[in-house]
């Protein structure tokens, strides 16, 4: 190479020789080294062969004529080699090397379409590298031509350019792309992703995703225009390959822990070893999932690894180019088209880091994607099969928040994880460099950094510790909401709203406390954050000055060094909380692996399969328990059930009924016995298990449909008229947990799903309580009974009926646990045992008496078997009771029935339907959804709600803290300004005088910035946290204040979804955002300011660059905001979902539906991801873009440099590029954090709806304040009372006029949704009347405050719900009363003897929901809860349902005698309970039928006689 021919001339030259040997070697070589990887990668992915195309044949034809253009070249020479002319060994050399690489490339090109692929990255480098590397020789040959007379080597000549024209179309071509590959999945899917058929500048540059962003533009995007999800990224393709590792992983340890119990046992050890393996034993192996993680997704993982290490590679280039260009522009006479070089070289490695980098975040945040996917998989296939006792310790909340939240951890993790090694790796060249430039003294900065790692630490570890208890607060928070959610009836019926107000509102305050001290800790990173590169500079550069005499700090030294101090202060920030980031995923980890490695239900601890004996169920020995390690729940169990007969269970509440149904179906612990039962299972719970379908869907349950089958099941479980009632028939979508049926109708679907699921033995727990006597009667006829639709089945039926029990078969009596007696109806009565007593006392003529037995009772407890609740310490119910408050019949009442016509037509569709059953979507009547769809804002975020959020925040303080920002850029510059000035001294050879004034003043500036950084990120995170705390304030308030018509029709999810996803976003999300979007902006405009400064020329290009940049961003802005939106909508299906599923695993897995269930997961993840997957692409395809136009300022702050370099001084040219290089970042992250901003408004947008909804009437109203003894007397009156339940509905109750004496017992009776539990809640005005009043004691109930009405009426309601707190505050959240009191309420309860037996009494811890209490103890508390506020008006609901006759006649005797002069109105189901009552009511159809005494309604005949003959009443 001669120096002077290729660098120091204005037109440049390569020698001969090096152009044929490099040159033409590079290419070659690199397709060498990249094929025998690619051949391997090939050969795994398979996907099809490609048709020959008119592409592919043009490719290889040119391919042919390339190989046989190079070896002509060698012929040639060989030629001449006869001829006598002796060439150097490079002439044969070259040809053969390219020669033989053409035939390989033309292999490439074959193999490729055999394999399918549609375009090739691998050969597209090839030929961009060989057209390179080409261009040299092609201009040094035209030169030769040009200067010389003719040419000297003709045939070399035209091979050459024909070579070139050649690789030049090979180029062109391979940015085309081939047709997908014969039976690909892209023809049969209706809208495939276009990435997979992508060429290979489409891939790296991310156009496939342009259709999108443009469609996303036009208008918003919906669900329907978005790509189906990759196979490879599918639900079905990820969870398995992560479930097969984890199965390895568990037999792993379970081998392991194997063979550690063998050598325990193999030889008797001497009791020291026996204490060491003892303590070794303490700690088995446990399966690692991170092992299994990383073996399904690491490799995949390593490639975006090997695209981040070229990335470190290529950021060191710029510097070392930034270092000539200054050089250059110091040099007066160098040659300009080096300045252009550098300019464009820049420019190049920029934009190939920006493609390198983006690649790698696409792997990266792919793998992120299937972690979730595949661990939320996992979870909830787990969560399954769990036992009961490993339910018990994670409760539904936390297993949504597995995965929710430690499954979004994963994610964000991935796309740091490189880091580990990577900001290492980049720290060390960094310091190698500036060890070039700046000698030794780079270690003072080094030092300044390593100190401020423990300080950066230190913030990170308390950060973290904060965190962990602010999560206790949320999830605490969140916790206490859902149940206040679940119960907000119960609340608003008790008055205790302000009681539960209160606690949340401490939660709160105890969690912004934790926040602002967050906000401390993140105000002093911040400030740690910014002032670190400047601080490292300041020492370096003082240092340096000061060291030595001779040192002189010019501006390449100055600004080079800034430009990789900028470099390092990325991998130095990002270390510190990649590691914390690692540290919570390690939290995480650990919380999922211990849920999937909980004990499961052994699906063989009931034999299924069993022909030995002719009994269809039968248990030998049974021991159960709930835990392993509680009292067993049941003990010697032996029940031998024979084929199609039907077995009734009967005994005192939590003597283990249900437990026994649980233990058939495999629910329980089998600590010794058999099980065995023959063929399939249908089960019924105690409290009905509905899904949010409709309630076809709700009992089909996934059989096909069959009309006629389906038809004898409505009408067999009396679902016939309650259809007729429901607006859309039985295609009526029912709400969650069935809140708009009565509980009577749920119990009926649940009974009909049974039904209908023709199994072979049928589980029924209790399914005729929650119903009416007549409807029960009904149903055990048509259903259960002998004569019923399960006829010759085998059914057990666990019941509190006495009635029925003459019919059954057998009978099973239960007390405490084990099986006392069991026989037929007959048997048992002659054994004159514990059965016979209980009828005695119970025996139907006797009902009638039933006063004086009952006071007779309670004189002479002795018969009484020890307090019917005794010391059952273990009464958990077996099915997750779901605190269903909300039951009351919403819009049932909106069926037309009064107009003829559309009864035909009903009936008219029915038959039509039979024959045209093709099509019958076109036939149903419209359905009218009861729960409206949550709806996804559209279109821009109002800059209304901004100003909303700036006014929570406080207009003053706004403003404010702007000024603050601008202050702290105005710094910046000025101290880099100051420094450009100090690296001029260096020209003009005055730097000694004036070192210690331009090292101080440096100093001072760059303090400067640190302080303003630290006070205006503090004044913005108090702003916050004051927003924070006025927006839940508002949220919070409103919600307890909203009607109760808003909970009927509002999913509970979406409302806690408020509570928890948008107040974290307002607390947490926002705050950040804010701060990085205010940082990024002035940051962005310091750096135009600066070049426009330098260079005024730089200005022109500012507007197109502009431009371009506000095009992309309102293109990306409006497309990933809507895919936002879009991610979030769908994600919610996904966790109620799963909660769905949880509380009714039981019933999945005894109707063997767990892998249907599993498939609707599946794909409402996949539907999630859906959305989730374009929105990363959006970031990359955003990021690739904007980080052109960051180019194309380095590109031009360098050009107009290079132009303007006699004009401009080195330190200013650093000053402009070296703020380019910074630029790109800033602005990738301004349009990212716009576009979050946008997204994470929309969450004070969501908090405001909430805020604002409608609210009922005041809870005081001073001037109406009733007297403190009101009601004294206890009458009340109805005049022309009518009421609906919400706007454009039915009337419920029509024109009621009735009065009732103080002290009178006034009993409700009427079919299910006949009105009666309106009547309740009308008296309470949770119904507003429209029309007609209420009058208690002469106070119209409408004109005072409701917390003064509710306070003064007491109810027992139909659902007894506990709250999560002890069972004190369960009964008195405002203590108002004393301990002797509530001991005075328990005892009259019947509960005294239960809790006396409890270690913590009072204090007894009840589970959410009050689990650990059976459903009758849980109705005694409400009992108690009555008793304690003891006012004039009491108000029973279907008190009675759950409970057996001894507790029912206990709360009812309990009843007579401490409300004997309170006005009673009880809606009974058992009409023996209210046969004494003064009056009895009949409603029909929401009006009053019949009115008067038990007598005189009996002696009437009418609709009440009928009732009464149904329950054996009346003869």
């Amino acid at each position: 190479l001669r120096p002077n021919q290729t660098l120091h001339t204005d037109s440049p030259d390569l020698p001969e020789c090096f152009q044929l040997s490099v040159l033409s070697w590079l290419p070659c070589v690199y397709l060498w080294l990249a094929c025998p990887p690619y051949l391997f990668y090939l050969q795994r992915n398979n996907k099809g062969y490609i048709m020959m195309s008119i592409l592919n044949r043009v490719k290889t034809v040119f391919g042919l004529v390339l190989w046989i253009v190079c070896w002509t070249d060698l012929f040639s020479t060989f030629h001449e080699l006869r001829q006598g002319d002796t060439k150097p060994p490079i002439y044969f050399v070259t040809p053969l090397v390219v020669g033989m690489t053409m035939l390989l490339a033309l292999f490439l090109i074959q193999f490729e379409r055999l394999k399918g692929v549609q375009s090739s990255g691998i050969l597209f480098i090839f030929w961009f590298l060989s057209v390179l590397c080409a261009i040299v020789p092609f201009r040094s040959k035209i030169l030769q031509a040009k200067y010389q007379s003719e040419i000297s080597d003709k045939l070399r000549f035209t091979t050459f350019y024909f070579y070139f024209s050649l690789i030049v179309a090979e180029l062109i071509l391979s940015c085309f792309n081939e047709k997908p590959p014969l039976f690909s999945n892209i023809d049969t899917d209706p809208n495939p992703c276009p990435q997979s058929t992508a060429g290979f500048l489409s891939t790296m540059t991310f156009w496939w995703f342009t259709s999108m962003a443009i469609k996303g533009y036009k208008n918003p995007l919906e669900a329907k225009d978005l790509w189906s999800l990759n196979k490879r990224d599918s639900s079905e393709v990820v969870v398995p390959k992560l479930l097969r590792e984890w199965e390895v992983e568990q037999a792993k340890a379970h081998s392991a822990e194997d063979q550690s119990t063998q050598a325990l046992y193999s030889k008797p050890p001497s009791p020291e070893e026996v204490e060491v393996l003892l303590s070794k034993q303490k700690d088995p192996k446990k399966p690692s999932f991170l092992r299994s993680l990383i073996k399904a997704f690491g490799p995949y993982f390593l490639i975006g690894s090997a695209f981040k290490l070229l990335q470190d590679l290529i950021t060191f280039v710029n510097p070392q180019l930034l270092k000539l260009l200054i050089s250059f522009t110091k040099q007066k006479g160098a040659p300009t088209w080096w300045g252009y070089a550098l300019a464009f070289l820049m420019f190049f490695a920029a934009f190939l880091q920006t493609l390198i980098l983006h690649q790698h975040f696409q792997y990266c945040f792919v793998t992120g994607m299937r972690l979730r996917t595949s661990i939320i998989g996992a979870i909830y296939r787990k969560s399954l099969i769990i036992t009961n006792a490993a339910k018990r310790k994670s409760t539904v909340g936390e297993i949504v928040n597995l995965m929710s939240v430690d499954a979004q951890r994963f994610m964000d993790l991935t796309t740091f994880l490189n880091m580990l090694w990577s900001a290492p790796l980049q720290i060390i060249l960094a310091l190698y460099f500036l060890w070039q430039n700046l000698g030794p003294s780079v270690l003072a900065g080094v030092a300044v950094m390593i100190l401020l790692i423990p300080l950066n630490a230190a913030i990170a570890v308390k950060t973290r510790a904060y965190q962990v208890e602010q999560m206790q607060y949320k999830d605490a928070r969140i916790k206490l909401m859902n149940e206040i959610l679940n119960g907000i009836k119960v609340l608003k019926l008790y008055a205790w709203e302000s009681s539960f107000k209160d606690k949340v509102l401490e939660i709160r305050q105890k969690e912004l406390n934790v926040l602002r001290k967050t906000a401390y800790l993140g105000a002093l990173s911040t400030m740690a954050w910014t002032s670190a590169p400047f601080l490292v500079a300041l020492t370096t550069f003082a240092v340096y000055v000061t060291v030595d005499k001779n040192n002189i700090l010019d501006a390449e030294k100055a600004f080079v060094s800034l430009s990789l101090f900028n470099i390092l202060r990325f991998p130095l920030n990002m270390f510190p909380q990649v590691i914390s980031s690692i540290i919570q995923a390690s939290v995480s980890l650990k919380r999922i692996q211990d849920f999937l490695s909980h004990d499961e239900l052994d699906p063989e601890s009931v034999d299924r399969n069993n022909t030995a004996t002719d009994s269809s169920v039968s248990v030998v020995n049974g021991k159960f328990t709930w835990a392993k390690q509680d009292p067993p729940a049941l003990h010697n169990i032996n029940l031998m059930v024979p084929q199609g007969s039907l077995l009734a269970v009967v005994g005192h509440v939590g003597c283990g009924k249900s437990s026994l149904v649980s233990a058939l179906l495999g629910e329980m612990e089998k600590m010794e016995g058999d099980i065995s039962i023959r063929g399939s299972v249908a089960y019924v719970p105690q409290q009905a298990w509905i899904q949010n379908a409709t309630l076809r869907d709700n009992i089909l349950f996934g059989k096909a449909y069959n009309e006629q089958k389906y038809r004898c099941c409505l009408e067999a479980c009396a679902l016939t008229q309650d259809l007729e009632v429901l607006p859309g028939g039985d295609l009526t979508e029912i709400g969650e947990k069935g809140i708009n049926l009565s509980g009577g109708q749920r119990q009926r679907v649940s009974l009909a799903r049974a039904l209908y699921n023709e199994a072979d033995v049928y589980l029924l727990d209790d399914p005729l309580s929650a119903v009416d006597a007549h409807v029960a009667k009904h149903i055990f006829d048509h259903v259960i009974g002998p004569e019923g639709a399960l006829q010759g089945k085998t059914r057990i039926l666990v019941t509190h009926g006495i009635s029925f029990l003459p019919q059954v078969d057998n009978i099973v009596v239960m007390v405490e646990g084990r099986v006392s007696e069991m026989g037929s109806y007959q048997e048992l009565l002659k054994q004159n045992g514990a059965f016979a007593e209980f009828l005695r006392n119970y025996s139907l003529e006797d009902i009638i008496e039933e006063d004086e037995a009952t006071e007779a009772l309670i004189d002479d407890e002795e018969d009484f078997p020890d307090d019917a609740l005794s010391n059952h310490t273990d009464m958990v119910d077996n099915e997750p009771v779901v605190n269903e408050a909300k039951r009351q019949q919403i819009s049932i009442i909106s069926g037309d029935l009064e107009n003829p016509k559309s009864r035909s037509v009903r009936k008219r569709l029915c038959s039509e339907r039979k024959h045209a059953e093709s099509d019958p979507e076109k036939k149903l009547p419209k359905v009218e959804k009861l729960i409206q769809a949550e709806t996804a804002e559209t279109g821009r975020v109002k800059s209304k709600v901004f100003w909303e959020y700036a006014k929570a925040v406080g207009p003053l303080l706004s403003l404010f803290i702007c000024f603050l920002y601008g202050c702290q850029s105005a710094a910046a510059i000025g101290a880099n300004v100051w420094l450009s000035q100090w690296t001029n001294d260096a020209a003009q050879n005055v730097t000694q005088e004036n070192v210690s004034m331009r090292v101080g003043v440096y100093a001072a500036l760059g303090m400067a910035q640190g302080l303003l950084v630290m006070v205006s990120s503090f004044t913005l995170a108090m702003g916050n946290i004051g927003a924070a705390r006025k927006l839940h304030y508002a949220l919070l308030d409103n919600k307890f204040h909203t009607p109760q018509s808003f909970f009927d029709t509002t999913p509970i999810g979406r409302v806690i979804n408020r509570f928890s996803k948008d107040i974290y976003v307002i607390d947490e999300a926002l705050p950040s955002t804010v701060l990085m979007f205010l940082g990024t902006f002035f940051s962005s405009l310091s750096t135009m300011i600066v070049i426009v400064t330098s260079t005024p020329i730089f200005a022109v290009v500012i507007a197109p660059l502009a431009f371009i940049y506000i095009f992309v961003q309102r293109f990306y802005v409006a497309t990933s905001r809507q895919l936002k939106r879009l991610e979030s909508v769908s994600r919610s299906p996904i966790y109620s979902h799963f909660s769905e599923t949880v509380t009714g695993t039981s019933i999945i897995r005894a109707y063997g539906r767990h892998n249907a269930f599993v498939l609707m997961s599946d794909m409402k993840v996949d539907e999630n991801q859906k959305s989730y997957y374009p929105g990363i692409v959006s970031n990359r395809w955003l990021g690739v873009r904007i980080e052109f136009i960051g180019n194309c300022i380095v590109l031009f702050a360098a050009l107009f440099a290079v132009i303007g370099k006699d004009k401009l001084n080195p330190g200013l040219v650093g000053l402009s590029v070296s703020y380019a290089l910074l630029v790109t970042m800033s602005l990738n992250w301004m349009v990212r954090m716009t576009s979050d901003l946008e997204s994470n408004i929309v969450a004070v947008e969501r908090v405001k709806e909430y805020s604002e909804t409608k609210t009922e009437a005041p809870w005081e109203v001073e001037d109406k304040k009733p007297s403190s003894d009101w009601p004294s007397q206890g009458n009340v009156e109805f005049s022309d009372y009518s009421v609906r339940y919400r706007e454009g509905l039915e009337l419920v109750l029509k024109n009621l006029t009735l009065s009732v004496k103080g002290g009178e017992k006034i009993g409700i009776v009427g079919r299910t949704g006949a009105g009666k539990s309106s009547m309740t809640l009308c008296l309470f005005r949770l119904l507003e009347a429209a029309g007609g009043e209420i009058t208690i004691d002469g106070v119209k109930i409408s004109e005072i405050g409701l917390h003064d009405l509710r306070s003064k009426l007491t109810i027992i309601p139909q659902e007894p719900v506990l709250f999560s707190g002890s069972l004190r505050m369960n009964l008195d959240p405002f203590e108002k009363y004393s301990d002797g009191e509530v001991w005075k309420a328990l005892e009259l309860s019947h509960l005294n003897k239960f809790v006396s037996n409890q270690p913590a009494k009072l204090e007894l811890e009840c589970s959410e929901g009050g689990e650990n209490l059976s459903v009758g103890q849980r109705q005694l508390v409400c009992l108690a809860r009555a008793l304690l506020r003891k006012t004039r008006i009491l108000i029973l609901d279907e008190a009675t349902a759950a409970i057996d006759l001894e507790t029912d006649d206990l709360i009812q005797s309990t009843i007579r005698t401490q409300f004997e002069d309170c006005t009673v109105f009880t809606i009974a189901h058992r009409l023996n309970t209210i046969m004494d009552y003064t009056r009895v009511l009949v409603l029909d159809k929401g009006q009053i039928a019949e009115f008067d005494t038990p007598t005189n309604l009996l002696f009437r005949r009418g609709i009440f006689y009928g009732m009464a003959k149904d329950a054996g009443l009346a003869q």
